[in-house]
C-alpha cells in the first residue's frame, strides 16, 4: 500500500499545528518551507483539509490557517480520508457469479487498518511529541 505524497504533507502539517499552534493562524510559506514543498501545492492540499473542516483560513496580515474546534479527535483516517477519499484501496475486476473472494480479505485487511487509523489521533502524537522534546 502506498498513500501519495500530498497525505503525507497532511499528515505533517496537521501534527506541526497541533503541537505548536493550535489556536494560532501559521502562513503557508512558513508551513511549505519547514515541509521543503512548493507553497501552491501545499495550498491546495491545506484547502482539502479546509472542505473536510479541519483546518480554518484566515485572511490578512495576520492569516493563515488554524485548526478548528474539536481538533483533538482528528484521526489518522479523518486526514487520509480528506485527502485520498474513501474509496476501497483494492477494487476486483473480475466478472464473478458470487461475492469474490479475494475482495472479501482485502476488504477485511482494510476494515482493520482503517480500524487502527481511527484509533489514533494526531493530538496524542501530538503530545508523544512533546514528551520526547522534554
Amino acid at each position: 500500500m502506498k498513500y501519495s505524497k500530498a497525505t503525507n504533507y497532511a499528515l505533517h502539517t496537521m501534527l506541526f499545528l497541533v503541537a505548536t499552534s493550535p489556536d494560532k493562524p501559521v502562513g503557508v510559506q512558513q508551513l511549505a518551507e519547514r515541509q521543503q514543498v512548493s507553497p501552491t501545492y501545499l495550498s491546495k492540499i491545506l484547502t482539502k483539509l479546509v472542505k473536510a473542516g479541519m483546518i480554518e483560513s484566515a485572511s490578512g496580515a495576520n492569516g493563515g490557517y488554524k485548526l478548528k474546534r474539536n481538533w483533538e479527535q482528528i484521526s489518522f483516517l479523518d486526514i487520509i480520508h480528506a485527502i485520498e477519499g474513501t474509496a476501497s484501496l483494492f477494487d476486483c475486476s473480475l466478472d464473478h457469479p458470487d461475492t469474490c473472494l479475494i475482495q472479501q480479505v482485502m476488504v477485511s485487511a482494510e476494515e482493520k487498518m482503517e480500524e487502527h487509523l481511527r484509533n489514533q489521533t494526531i493530538f496524542e502524537l501530538a503530545q508523544k511529541m512533546q514528551i520526547h522534546l522534554v
